[in-house]
Parts: structure tokens; sequence; C-alpha cells
């Protein structure tokens, strides 16, 4: 049963650490705007903080420490999903790459949703 719920804590690991990258990339093909430009760093840094985040939860020093962490990954999923509504993309297939950035957003949002609550 450990060595499971280990492979889950990694799977979440790896996902986040896509997610991220999957930012990344979405974002190099953003024209550069004013506002995109700001917008991309806003995201850039929320979307990243989401797996630097679960990480250090699977380091913390104990229970509340772990609960904080994993309510910032909670938080920051939130945040990015703002930030990808707002910025501005000039094509379809960047209109269809925000999209399922979003969805992927909103899942890991309510994946951090559930372990605060399994955890209290």
């Amino acid at each position: 049963m450990k060595k499971i719920q280990n492979s889950k804590q990694y799977d979440l690991e790896d996902r986040t650490l896509k997610f991220s990258k999957d930012i990344i990339k979405f974002l190099k093909t953003i024209s550069g705007t004013l506002a995109n430009n700001e917008i991309i760093k806003q995201l850039i840094r929320s979307s990243c903080s989401v797996g630097a985040n679960y990480i250090e939860a699977n380091e913390s020093l104990g229970k509340k420490d772990f609960l904080m962490r994993i309510k910032i990954c909670r938080k920051e999923s939130k945040e990015t999903i703002y930030w990808l509504k707002l910025i501005e993309t000039k094509n379809n297939g960047g209109e269809k790459k925000r999209e399922y950035l979003i969805k992927e957003a909103t899942e890991l949002m309510k994946i951090f949703g559930s372990i605060i609550e399994k955890s209290k």
C-alpha cells in the first residue's frame, strides 16, 4: 500500500512538472503585447509554483506544514486559471491550447482540494 501511495505522489509531481512545461510552451506562442507580457510573467510564476509547492509538501515537516503547502498548490492553480482566462490569443490553436490548460489547472485544483479534505 505504501508503494502505491508513493507512486501516486510521484505521478502528481510529474503531472505538475508537465503542466508547468506546457504553460511555458504555450506562452512561447503568445504575442508580446504590453498586457500579455505582464500576464506571461504572472502565469509563469503561478503555474510553476504549483509543482514546486507540491514537492515542498512531500518534504513537509508535519501535517500542518503539508496542509499549508497543498493549500498553496490549490491557490496557485486557481490563480493560473485566472491568468489563462485573461491572456490574449491570436488564433484558434492558441485558444484550444488555453482551454486544455484551463482544464488541467482546474483538475489539479480539484485534486489538491480533495487532498486537503482527506487530510483534515
